[in-house]
């Protein structure tokens, strides 16, 4: 092998046989080489299961590593919230303490298998019906969509492979794409992917035992939200807003041409909000028409629970001060409006909402009642009381104590215990993203209220669309674009708490600075701040590349690919 292969041991790990006979399992007797992977039915679909093994997930600790919610494991030195809380992270190290580990090469493997697969799924004799030919190209264009917009999320302007590059490409040429470019890719492997006639491997659908697969929603997602990625104020190189929302517009219009529709069925005492997110996605999209990809089980119960529950290993995501803050008035208004001092103790009130700060509690957004337990209400007959002394008490120091004065009730249900699991689903793509996907880049381009040809919408009618669900009034219309700007923001921080989008969020719209601060609440109403966080510096808008990678790359081609501000 030539000394330019360590450029991506990524590109590099699989190309020997062995090691792809050893990865895929398909070693019969020993001794097939790649061209038999393409002869025999279960080899070929394994390889393309195979493709599948490198999509992000999400997880409620997203929120941890964000203004919206303090890790109650930070209490234990060395633990990756202690170090991100604390004492800042580096390049050598980085994986090992982000939320999201260390993604880059993972997330290349997999560009890699797709590049392998669709340069050889047209010329495989395996036996296989046109139409699966068809659907598993079909998925593989648009993992390979998928992953490229996790790369530009991550890293911004990155290497663009779309070939399979065998044993002999030369790495010490390549350079970064742009985000303009990647995102055209992205675009055009979704394009070619929707090109495909509805099959049962590829349609807005999935049949038994397909949960998890590629789908025309998921290209339609990827292409909304790549779009809004690539003419954020983090990412914009090039590509022109015009055409983002038309594509933006496209992509939302054919979800609900699709049977895409909110979740708005209550159950109980339980509004639609706060069900759906108990509610098993998994339904062959007989109940839930809003899902489109992912939704694993969390067990809040044991991993961000009360100390009252019996098998509880920790509190958890205890919801900060800030995130309650972010609830508006049940009557639509917002209650607070910022802070008048850098530690986030002076509140400003608007005095026009009805806040009132002895009784914070009252009359919120329901969101908040369906996201938050704080003190005074109740998990079921428990009453939830964070006084010094009593049952829930704010412990700094404890590891199963609230460090904030709050608890996550979202995805709780109150029967959960040791015995048994009957918490919720975090969804990884909702109908809900792309609404507020849409919404973010109509305002940026045509204003709040301007209806968007091809779908009649404006940017206000998104965002209330999501609000009606919720049982919240409508923003008003006549907003300034940055007033809508900071309503839309705050609704969407809102509506997908507890999901990776905020952790994504404030590093997209370049207002991670100001999230370092995160305050809590006695029971007796009185504010306190925890320290700021060092995680909030600009270098922390992207991701750096492992230093090990980086100066690989570096000695191979002689140009930084590492990212601002790290070394």
């Amino acid at each position: 092998m030539k000394k330019y292969y360590i450029l991506f041991s990524i590109f590099v790990a699989s190309f020997a046989l062995s090691a792809c006979q050893e990865q895929f399992d398909l070693r019969s007797n020993g001794t097939i080489d790649m061209t038999e992977v393409w002869k025999e039915r279960n080899r070929t679909k394994g390889y393309l299961n195979s493709c599948y093994n490198y999509i992000p997930g999400t997880s409620i600790d997203y929120a941890a590593y964000t203004d919206d919610a303090v890790q109650s494991r930070a209490v234990t030195p060395g633990t990756s919230f202690d170090v991100w809380y604390n004492q800042g992270v580096t390049s050598a190290n980085f994986g090992s303490y982000n939320v999201d580990g260390d993604p880059w090469g993972g997330l290349y493997q997999g560009i890699r298998k797709c590049n392998v697969f669709l340069a050889n799924i047209g010329a495989s004799t395996a036996e296989m019906t046109e139409s699966e030919r068809a659907g598993w190209t079909s998925q593989a264009h648009t993992l390979r969509a998928l992953y490229y917009l996790q790369v530009i999320k991550r890293y911004g302007p990155s290497p663009l492979f779309t070939e399979d590059l065998g044993t002999s490409h030369d790495y010490s040429t390549d350079t970064k794409a742009s985000v303009a470019d990647i995102t055209r890719q992205i675009l055009a492997d979704c394009d070619e992917a929707l090109k495909t006639p509805d099959c049962e491997d590829f349609s807005y659908s999935y049949g038994s035992g397909q949960w998890g697969v590629m789908t025309k929603a998921v290209a339609q997602y990827v292409r909304a939200e790549a779009v809004m990625w690539a003419i954020s104020p983090l990412l914009a190189d090039g590509f022109p807003k015009e055409e983002a929302l038309t594509v933006a517009a496209d992509a939302l219009s054919n979800l609900l041409k699709n049977d895409y529709s909110l979740w708005t069925t209550a159950s109980g005492n339980m509004g639609a909000y706060q069900t759906y997110h108990l509610t098993n996605p998994n339904d062959l999209r007989a109940a839930d028409k809003e899902t489109i990809y992912g939704g694993g089980q969390v067990s809040v119960w044991s991993q961000h629970g009360i100390p009252t529950t019996g098998g509880l290993s920790s509190a958890g995501a205890c919801p900060s001060q800030e995130l309650v803050d972010a609830y508006e008035m049940k009557n639509g208004q917002p209650a607070i409006t910022g802070y008048s001092d850098a530690q986030h103790l002076k509140p400003v009130i608007n005095s026009a909402s009805g806040y009132n700060d002895k009784k914070p509690y009252e009359n919120r957004d329901p969101r908040f009642y369906a996201t938050v337990w704080y003190n005074g209400s109740k998990r079921g007959t428990v009453v939830i009381k964070t006084a010094t002394g009593a049952a829930h008490a704010i412990k700094p120091n404890d590891i199963k104590s609230t460090h904030t004065g709050y608890y996550l009730r979202k995805y709780a249900d109150d029967k959960s215990n040791k015995n048994s699991n009957a918490d919720g689903y975090i969804r990884t793509m909702t109908l809900a993203d792309v609404y507020y996907n849409f919404a973010e880049v109509a305002y940026q381009v045509q204003g709040p209220d301007t209806k968007v040809a091809g779908i009649n919408m404006s940017a206000r009618d998104a965002v209330n669309t999501v609000r009606a669900r919720a049982g919240m009034p409508e923003l008003p219309s006549g907003l300034s674009a940055s007033d809508f700007e900071a309503r839309y923001r705050n609704d969407r921080r809102v509506e997908l708490a507890f999901t990776s989008d905020r952790y994504q969020s404030v590093r997209r719209w370049k207002i991670l600075g100001q999230t370092a601060q995160v305050t809590g609440m006695t029971a007796e109403g009185e504010r306190f701040t925890l320290e700021p966080r060092p995680t909030c510096e600009d270098k922390y808008l992207l991701y750096p590349l492992n230093l090990t990678e980086a100066n690989k790359i570096l000695k191979l081609t002689g140009t930084s690919w590492q990212n601002p501000g790290w070394e």
